[in-house]
């Protein structure tokens, strides 16, 4: 008995996957469950399991093969047992001879010019064809009416292909890498939203002494009342984007053709480096949840991309995101829309600078702040608005406890 692989549901807006690799080959032996082949979504790899133990009885769909949900991917033999490798084919028969031979050759073929019936002689000269270029099929191999009306109807000869170009010769130093399906959506999504939103960005900066300083003194008590959960930067900021996308509603909305879609939630997208890229997992209702529960979803957000087990519907369904381009030291950047999101933060470094403070000269630990945003929905004001709000609630905290 055999049962089939099948490609699974691939979650919300994907509707289909690359394999990227057999984990298991014709003739090995699977148990129930264990992983046989990889695929490749537009977001993230998915392996999918065995549905019984058994022996890889077929491949129906190879490495590089586009599938769809529900689609064959092989069957597992889940009466059979792991095999050696199967013997080569033996060479083939020779080809028969003597009397044998001359039984199953094919039957006479017509000869050209071998003289033709009348009628076919008549028509030859009629239409001016050589009777020389006329395979006769009557008896002796002559010519007949219905030999010349075949060759005459006979369709023109196809054009010869025209010679591909030779390959590209690549240089010895080069090495060539197919792009990989999540790259190649990568990169088609950013150069989408550039062509779509009328992206523009607009710069800020915050001192993060506050910030710092609250860390320092609650870090320890935080961690031991919250199970080990560090205290990082990332809660606060959500915390306070979500508090300012309250005030500044067109910053968490999207278009939807003629529409402008505003939202009464916050689903924070939490950029985050995988093991084939950027991906952007989703902190669904962020405005409801407290900063210890927002820091565990990023660890664990964090820790899944590595290891490359994140799930689709983490990766779907954001309406703002945060991307910290500072834990690999950039300074500033322009980050790009997440479509259909409108609009997207871009934390930096933090790095001492000699500021004005009251009138003096100090040294505090500054942060570039950037939100690009589609200037479709969001005019200049709110935009700027937005990242003061912002600004103003990680260099005083106390007012995202007094909601102000």
């Amino acid at each position: 008995m055999s049962a089939d692989i099948k490609v699974p549901t691939l979650g919300e807006s994907v509707t289909s996957a690359t394999i990227a690799r057999w984990i298991k080959k014709i003739g090995e032996a699977v148990a129930a469950d264990e992983p046989v082949v990889e695929l490749e979504t537009d977001k993230v790899t998915v392996e999918v399991n065995a549905p019984e133990a058994g022996v890889i009885a077929e491949i129906a769909a190879e490495e590089g093969a586009e599938v769809a949900p529900g689609d064959l991917l092989g069957r597992v033999d889940a009466k059979a047992v792991a095999t050696a490798p199967a013997k080569e084919p033996a060479e083939a028969t020779p080809p028969k001879t003597g009397v044998n031979a001359q039984q199953a050759a094919p039957g006479p073929v017509g000869r050209p010019g071998v003289g033709a019936l009348p009628a076919a002689a008549k028509m030859m000269a009629d239409k001016n064809v050589n009777p020389e270029d006329v395979t006769g099929t009557a008896k002796d191999g002559r010519v007949s009416k219905g030999d010349v009306l075949a060759f005459v109807n006979k369709p023109a000869p196809t054009p010869a292909a025209p010679v591909a170009k030779a390959p590209r010769v690549q240089d010895v130093r080069e090495e060539r890498v197919k792009m990989t399906r999540l790259r190649k959506t990568i990169a088609n999504r950013l150069k989408e939203a550039q062509n779509t939103a009328a992206m523009l960005t607009t710069f800020n900066e915050v001192d993060m002494s506050a910030i710092m300083a609250l860390r320092t003194s609650y870090r320890e008590v935080f961690e031991k009342k919250h199970n080990g959960i560090r205290l990082g930067f990332n809660g606060f900021f959500v915390k306070a984007v979500c508090a300012a996308l309250a005030e500044f509603p067109a910053v968490n909305a999207e278009i939807d053709g003629d529409d402008i879609v505003y939202k009464n939630f916050v689903n924070m997208g939490i950029a985050v480096g995988g093991a084939n890229g950027l991906v952007v997992p989703v902190i669904r209702d962020a405005q409801t949840k407290s900063i210890a529960e927002i820091e565990a979803e990023i660890a664990g957000f964090a820790k899944r991309a590595k290891d490359g087990t994140l799930k689709l519907d983490e990766l779907s369904g954001g309406s703002f995101s945060i991307t910290n381009g500072g834990v690999y030291g950039s300074l500033m950047s322009t980050p790009i829309l997440n479509p259909p999101q409108s609009a997207i933060l871009g934390m930096h470094k933090i790095q001492e600078r000699p500021v004005v403070v009251d009138g003096k000269i100090e040294i505090r630990p500054m942060m570039y702040l950037a939100v690009s945003y589609d200037h479709r929905i969001i005019d200049g004001r709110e935009a700027v608005s937005f990242l003061v709000r912002v600004k103003e609630s990680i260099e005083d905290p106390r007012r995202l406890l007094l909601a102000i």
